[in-house]
């Protein structure tokens, strides 16, 4: 063959067929122009082309052009390299035959299958291996195959070589670069619910944060976590096409999603109606197919579970490593519900806690004062009503008076201290002015007071205010052995700041404190949103708050 010439017009078109094979960079697209070429360079009326196996013993694939559907499904299952096609994979070099079926080596046909006669087989060689066979039969007009068609498709396989090398090289970058991209979601989508359990301690907000992230890492249609409520699992969360309304739960006894709990094991399943037990529509998804349920286990306790549905590509299931993703995800998710979870089983021990010390201190405040002084008013009067003597009943009453006047003047300062009236008849600036004077007077304390407000704001943040500045000036009263304090109160920018200072002996912030004070401040300023910083000042002790303005309704 090594004289064998090709004409002008068809090593023209072998240089642009190579030129658009070695640009097409996806592998099936490559194969069938390679086997649409050889049928058109040849004039054959069948092509195929044969891909060996891993061991390259016999075929995996069998691609064909030039047999219809009817007549494939009438044949039956695809060579797998025996007879003639066995003789190119055992002895990978072109072959040519005038009648194929008086070969010796020729097993004959299946039936219903076309008749083939002439016959060209031409290996496809890449990196010095075989790869697979390029086969053409019945050549138009009957002829044989000639030198010129085997030379044609060998150079043909050439190209077919380079461009099927680059499509799998091509193929194999994508994947990876499909794989860093999911490892990066991963690693985003873990690192912040990481970032959470330093910054976030509102369990609704981890469980937001996690139905989002896990819903992207997998592209879910939809994503919802339960979490476990004794013999139950109750939709704590949900992103993406997810019902809302009414509570949702389902029993862990008899469900799927219960199994994958108790077994704290992950599940995919690929049939929702069939595998699930119970309906999807009870968690608020309609129409699932598929579903991937993950555990969320912390500390060897399982607390719920993550669940998505359906991709967003279309019908295809979850994968493995979209399991093994969000079960990475799924540890981390864990860990940031049951760290919320503690914080807010703090933060309602703390409220109780403060709850039951202001109880304490109102009846300590009842008691002390107001029902002692009522006792010896009590016995003031039945003494003087043991005595006929007008003076005596005279001085009586005016001392009843006095008592009476010294004791409704304390369960006003009382009902004060537990909702001032100036707070809710004329606002915040009013109340915190009568409050800086209230504590001057009792305390001696001097007290520069600047607070600047043009409007009411809503309720909820004037009663904020009002407990923080009133609880920074006990705190001040007790325990700063101070001279002279400040209280400022502003806004600016959208935001409500606060200022309380003294020139007191000052404390360390990061220290533990015994009393309610601090705690009680960081949690109401939590709760609506805001910052508190606490400082040591020179001299004495700083606190600066910022909330953010709700204008009232």
């Amino acid at each position: 063959m090594a004289g064998t010439h090709l004409d002008a017009e068809r090593l023209a078109r072998l240089l642009e067929v190579g030129r658009g094979l070695v640009a097409e960079l996806h592998l099936e697209a490559v194969l069938d122009r390679l086997l649409e070429t050889a049928r058109e360079l040849t004039g054959a009326r069948y092509a195929a082309l044969g891909v060996l196996d891993a061991e390259r013993v016999e075929l995996a694939r069998f691609i064909t052009r030039g047999v219809d559907d009817d007549t494939h499904r009438a044949i039956g299952d695809l060579p797998r390299g025996r007879g003639i096609l066995g003789a190119l994979i055992n002895e990978p070099k072109p072959l040519r035959l005038d009648d194929v079926s008086t070969d010796p080596r020729s097993y004959g046909f299946p039936v219903n299958h076309p008749p083939m006669h002439t016959f060209l087989g031409v290996p496809v060689i890449i990196r010095g291996e075989a790869w697979g066979n390029l086969y053409l039969t019945e050549k138009a007009g009957g002829d044989p195959f000639d030198e010129a068609d085997e030379a044609a498709v060998t150079v043909l396989a050439d190209w077919a070589a380079i461009a099927i090398e680059n499509a799998r090289l091509y193929t194999s970058l994508e994947k990876r670069s499909a794989d860093l991209e999911r490892a990066v979601r991963g690693f985003e989508a873990t690192s912040a619910i990481a970032t959470a359990l330093g910054t976030e301690t509102s369990l609704d907000r981890v469980l937001e944060l996690v139905v989002k992230r896990a819903r992207a890492l997998v592209e879910a249609r939809s994503v919802v976590v339960l979490l476990r409520e004794g013999d139950e699992l109750v939709l704590a969360a949900a992103a993406g096409q997810v019902g809302r309304g009414e509570e949702r739960r389902i029993p862990v006894a008899g469900s799927t999603t219960g199994e994958v709990l108790e077994s704290e094991r992950p599940r995919r399943i690929d049939d929702v109606e069939s595998q699930l037990r119970i309906p999807a529509e009870r968690l608020g998804v309609t129409d699932a197919s598929v579903a991937l349920l993950v555990p969320l286990v912390y500390r060897g306790r399982p607390l719920g579970v993550l669940a998505a549905f359906d991709r967003l590509s279309g019908d295809e299931s979850f994968t493995n490593d979209d399991e093994q993703v969000m079960r990475a995800f799924a540890a981390s998710a864990a860990t940031a519900v049951a760290t919320a979870r503690t914080v807010e089983e703090d933060r309602l021990r703390h409220s109780l806690q403060a709850a039951e010390s202001e109880r304490r201190r109102w009846a300590r405040e009842l008691h002390d004062e107001t029902l002692q002084a009522l006792g010896g008013l009590n016995v003031l009067l039945k003494s003087a009503g043991r005595s006929s003597d007008p003076a005596v009943l005279r001085e009586a009453i005016a001392d009843a008076s006095e008592h009476l006047a010294r004791e409704i003047e304390n369960l006003r300062a009382i009902i004060t201290e537990l909702r001032p009236a100036a707070l809710d008849e004329l606002g915040l600036a009013p109340a915190l002015t009568t409050l800086v004077k209230r504590v001057e007077t009792a305390s001696g304390l001097a007290i520069d007071a600047a607070i600047d407000l043009d409007r009411r704001l809503a309720d909820e943040q004037e009663t904020v205010a009002y407990r923080v500045v009133q609880e920074a000036l006990s705190n001040i009263v007790k325990h700063a052995h101070a001279t002279n304090a400040s209280v400022a109160v502003g806004t600016e920018d959208g935001e409500l700041h606060i200022t309380v200072a003294d020139d007191g002996r000052g404390f360390d912030p990061a220290s533990p404190t015994g009393g309610f004070g601090l705690v009680g401040m960081r949690e109401r300023i939590d709760l609506a949103g805001g910052r508190l910083t606490v400082e040591r000042a020179d001299p004495g002790t700083r606190v600066t708050v910022a909330l953010p303005v709700q204008a009232r309704p």
